[in-house]
């Protein structure tokens, strides 16, 4: 989709955008209606879709009764096992080397592996006839038995190591050895539930054909794994499938890749002989899409007499399906974050019949760095000392599994910034011995961190004489901002204004790019452009400074684009219309391909085939680091819970639009507290009961905080040339233990399950 900026008067200045706070480009867009999202677009002669999904959890389907339904006014067809059994081919999970955000067919089968499993397709002329329809489907059932979560008899227990080959346990020494000899240890249970995405956008899908061409509408995070899956589903060549994703209405996690429902909707506008779109219901969302699941944390810490820790021992269990080897696993950072001489973890995965989790903000990070945090807070109260002083005694330069140093390491200048501005020295060191009348006030604190994750992309960068520069690749703007800081870039490289900077996202008709995820988007995005505008600056300069040039014998690494110029550095030059020119009077363009480190060509032809790339890691361990300190407000009568007041300090590399990132970091910190007191997914007998914005609690204006964030300066170029580190997800994380150590400061009372809430309070 173009994102030209709509008002050139707020251009700024023609160099140095980058670092400055900058409006986003497709605000004016956004708030006046003309942003045109995947769910906007209007198909001429489309018919409607709705879903019909399972009520049982484990069984096979008997039978169909489809005479009310078929019978109901506009219904054209309903689509089940029957009639799309064999015509869809499997693939794996992308997270499994495939593309889809489970590998379970729906109607492949008369079997049902999951309560809200779709089990037929109803597409009629209009979408209150398609909806009627659907709810006149009956459907017989033979149930099975089953185990919907953690202690059911048939739930499967399988080692991490064992479900994903790749995947090994940090371990460093003897752990059980030095904890049974630790002066002091802490040994818990920490539990965090099912949660799921709830993005204002639904899971949309709109298909048209052309012929043989297939025209896919979809919000999704990674527009290549979908035309690449959707492909091998259907025996089709991926250059006859275009993917359209505008600018996307909340994922975070969700609209994982390839959906379950696209080939359903596909085929089914291809028997009809006309276009299809399908809006499942919310509650659909919630079996139909991916989930966070829950969590179980066993941790034992051990500490000498002055704070030093000298074991830790992490066990980890999460859920996940019957079908798919996901997990996310997360003691690559527990076992990093602090000196320890002697580690064992131990992931295990919890094999039910639901469907498949997937990656949720900070997919590990938000559960396992709960139970961490949680223990060290733990820790420095029976120990007597100061929570921060506590981490900082730990604090450590090198990482203690793998001896790798860090590329930057400014975790204790967040705790410092942040103490100061928070007023962590009014802290009274006794539990409930602050109040503010009739309430209990806490102070907690916790750390954030966040592994710098960065992928290869292709990019394609215009520059026409009139300096108008058109900026294309197959990523997504999801709201994070990155159309503006593409746009500030461009205008940055090139020297000219933002406003003459058009950026086209979300579309496989454009360069490929990879997914929107892991905070990789801006420092894979921001590489790859920077690795453009050198490239066309130095096509500028080798033809400006050739013989009988203006600039001949100029050095034309000393050139600059600065202000529709090519300028030297004693202020000589030439206009940019006269440069670009001597190339090519209609504009030059490139196709710039960037590959981190170590990645070589296989990563870029793997990224050409929808494959997921992300990577981290070298010499260097290179991360992004925070700290949060919550202020919560408990009431001595009611135990209603109030959070008063989160302050995050970050240092997360190079700040390239303090507007933009102030906003990610505020927003993460809102949902780390929908985490801590809010958020759960009610699981009953294998069935999600909350599944709508009723019930499902989310904060609301009226539970948020005064909210401050603070940036810590982070000059990390050993993690890459422009010192990116990323950040969408660093603002969630330690959230919910800051906020649960902040509780325990008020009352007294440990709470090692989230959500914290009233009633469960003594």
């Amino acid at each position: 989709m173009d994102h030209p900026i709509a008002d050139p008067a707020q251009a700024g200045a023609e160099e140095g955008l980058l670092g400055r706070p900058q409006v986003r480009v497709d605000g004016p867009a956004k708030v006046t209606g003309r942003a045109r999202f995947s769910s906007d677009v209007a198909l001429p002669g489309r018919a409607h879709a709705a879903l019909v999904t399972s009520t049982i959890v484990r069984g096979r389907i008997r039978g169909f009764d489809l005479a009310a339904a078929a019978a109901t006014p506009g219904c054209l067809r309903i689509f089940t096992h029957r009639d799309l059994a064999g015509r869809i081919a499997p693939v794996k999970h992308l997270m499994a080397g495939g593309y889809a955000n489970s590998a379970h067919l729906p109607l492949g089968s008369d079997e049902v592996a999951y309560a809200g499993q779709i089990v037929a397709l109803v597409v009629a002329e209009t979408q209150g006839a398609a909806e009627e329809a659907a709810a006149r489907v009956r459907v017989a059932y033979a149930e099975a038995p089953f185990a919907a979560t953690f202690d059911e008899a048939g739930a499967e227990t399988v080692r991490l190591a064992d479900l994903k080959p790749e995947h090994a346990d940090p371990r460093r020494g003897d752990a059980d050895a030095a904890l049974a000899r630790a002066d002091m240890r802490i040994a818990a249970r920490y539990e965090t539930p099912v949660q799921h995405h709830n993005p204002m956008e639904l899971f949309t899908t709109a298909c048209a054909w052309d012929g043989g061409r297939l025209t896919v509408h979809e919000p999704s995070r990674y527009v290549g794994a979908l035309q690449h899956g959707l492909a091998a589903q259907l025996g089709m060549d991926p250059a006859d499938i275009r993917v359209v994703s505008g600018p996307i209405g909340g994922h975070f996690g969700s609209k994982l890749a390839l959906s379950q429902h696209t080939a359903l909707v596909a085929l089914a506008a291809r028997d009809l002989g006309r276009p299809v779109a399908l809006v499942p219901t919310r509650r659909q969302g919630f079996t139909i899409a991916n989930h966070r699941p829950e969590t179980r944390h066993d941790l034992r810490l051990g500490a000498d007499r002055t704070g030093r820790f000298t074991a830790l021992v992490h066990e980890a269990a999460m859920t996940t399906s019957r079908f798919d080897a996901f997990a996310m696993e997360g003691t690559d950072v527990t076992a990093s974050l602090y000196a320890c001489p002697d580690i064992r973890t131990d992931e295990r995965a919890v094999r039910v019949d639901r469907n498949t989790p997937g990656p949720m903000r900070a997919p590990p990070e938000v559960p396992y760095l709960f139970a961490l945090e949680s223990a060290v807070d733990e820790m420095a109260w029976a120990l007597g000392l100061d929570p921060i002083a506590l981490r900082r005694r730990n604090d450590t330069v090198t990482d203690p599994v793998s001896g790798k140093p860090f590329s930057s390491r400014p975790l204790m200048a967040c705790f410092d910034a942040g103490a100061e501005a928070f007023g962590w020295s009014r802290r009274i060191p006794r539990p409930g011995a602050m109040r503010d009348g009739a309430w209990r006030v806490g102070l907690g604190c916790a750390t954030s961190v966040r592994p710098v994750k960065i992928a290869p992309a292709t990019m394609r960068v215009a520059l026409r004489p009139d300096g108008r520069v058109a900026v294309e690749t197959a990523h997504h703007e999801i709201g994070n901002g990155i159309t503006t800081l593409l746009a500030m870039a461009a205008a940055d490289g090139l020297g000219v204004p933002i406003a003459a900077v058009t950026v086209r996202l979300g579309d496989t008709a454009l360069p490929p790019a990879g997914i929107s995820g892991g905070s990789s988007t801006t420092t894979s995005l921001l590489s790859t452009l920077a690795l453009a505008c050198e490239q066309l600056r130095a096509r500028l300069a080798a033809a400006c400074t050739a013989a009988g040039a203006p600039l001949a014998g100029a050095d034309p690494a000393r050139l600059r684009l600065v202000g529709r110029r090519l300028a030297r550095a004693d202020g000589g030059g030439v206009a940019l219309d006269e440069a670009v020119a001597r190339l090519d009077p209609a504009g030059i363009e490139t196709l710039a391909e960037f590959v981190p480190e170590g990645g070589g060509a296989k990563r870029l032809d793997a990224l050409r085939a929808g494959h997921i790339t992300l990577s981290s890691g070298g010499e260097h361990l290179s991360w992004a680091f925070g700290a949060q300190f919550a202020e919560v407000r408990v009431h001595a009568e009611t135990g209603e819970i109030r959070v008063s007041r989160l302050l995050g300090a970050f240092a997360a590399g190079r700040i390239l639009n303090p507007l933009t990132a102030r906003s990610q970091l505020a927003g993460g910190m809102i949902w780390g507290l929908g985490s801590a007191l809010l958020e759960e997914t009610v699981l009953d007998r294998g069935h999600y009961r909350n599944a709508d914005l009723a019930e499902y609690l989310v904060p609301t204006a009226a539970d948020t905080p005064e909210i401050e964030v603070l940036f810590v300066p982070d000059e990390d170029r050993k993690v890459n040339p422009l010192g990116l580190k990323g950040l969408g997800e660093l603002g969630i994380i330690g959230v919910n233990a800051a906020i649960a150590n902040a509780v325990y400061h008020a009352t007294g009372q440990r709470h090692r399950r989230l959500p914290i809430r009233g009633e469960t309070l003594a």
